[in-house]
């Protein structure tokens, strides 16, 4: 480009340099997501014995898989099942996202995914899962599970909490009819549930869900009790409320129908110091 005086001057182009900046705000944003996406990835952390045996190529014998969702679920299988001394802690699963806080009085470890193998009878497995797993890590969650495990004559039981607010129905609820007992299952379940079916328009979400479908997909037997309840936390209603499933899980496991006050105050105290709703 030249002047009226005659005198040169380089062309200056300002597309260039803001091509070059939102290339490089594409890769910076691009290598966040990268790191973001591994950092929420669900890892499993398995026992030496089980990782040994998983790397040689032998997944878990499972015939009944156990999986409590929330926290009165899993202090249910806590004061009911896991209080005798029949059961290894054989893994952990650990899921980072937004809500990933230790739970008062435990650590990272000790609120999170926990797996437990009967010591008896090895094909029998639970899963307390006391952690929030976000809604794209459920895939993740259970995929990585799953195909840890023998599928071939697989039953799954899942107990999940939820709240009555969003239990939907024509009727009036009083509060005086919560918590109660709901069950959802697969085509290849074959057994009958404890407790009436899920009526529509209700909907099972979160890991239940997940877990149930995957079980739908690949035809394992499973079914999902889930708790509506109106208390938030551990309580010892809310925890009765699951004591039908005995009668079904006592086929396999020995159980403890009667626990002492002592076992079941220790879960509801712990959340009465954690809670301030009232104060």
């Amino acid at each position: 480009m030249a002047t009226f005086f005659g005198e040169v001057l380089s062309v200056y182009s300002r597309a260039v340099e803001e091509d070059d900046d939102e290339l490089d705000e594409n890769e910076e944003d691009e290598q966040i997501r990268r790191e973001l996406e591994e950092k929420r990835e669900v890892h499993l952390h398995w026992s030496p014995e089980v990782s040994e045996s998983l790397k040689s190529g032998n997944k878990l014998q499972c015939s009944d898989f156990i999986l409590a969702v929330g926290q009165n679920a899993s202090s249910f299988l806590s004061v009911h099942i896991l209080s005798t001394p029949n059961w290894d802690t054989i893994g952990r699963a650990s899921a980072w996202n937004e809500r990933s806080r230790a739970v008062t009085g435990q650590s990272c470890e000790e609120s999170a995914c926990v797996f437990y193998r009967h010591k008896d009878n090895p094909t029998v497995l639970i899963c307390q899962v006391s952690c929030y797993v976000a809604e794209d890590q459920l895939f993740q969650w259970t995929e990585k599970v799953f195909d840890c495990l023998q599928l071939r004559e697989l039953n799954v039981t899942v107990l999940s909490d939820t709240s009555v607010a969003d239990y939907k129905t024509a009727d009036y609820l009083g509060g005086s009819s919560a918590p109660f007992l709901r069950s959802l299952h697969t085509s290849a379940f074959g057994d009958q549930p404890v407790c009436q079916s899920l009526e529509q328009p209700n909907i099972v979400t979160g890991l239940a869900a997940a877990v149930l479908n995957h079980c739908q997909v690949h035809r394992i037997a499973a079914v999902v009790y889930q708790c509506y309840s109106d208390v938030i936390g551990p309580d010892s209603v809310t925890m009765e409320t699951y004591k039908p499933v005995l009668i079904k899980l006592g086929r396999s496991i020995q159980l403890d129908p009667s626990p002492s006050t002592d076992a079941l105050r220790k879960f509801v105290r712990t959340t009465d110091l954690q809670s301030n709703l009232y104060i």
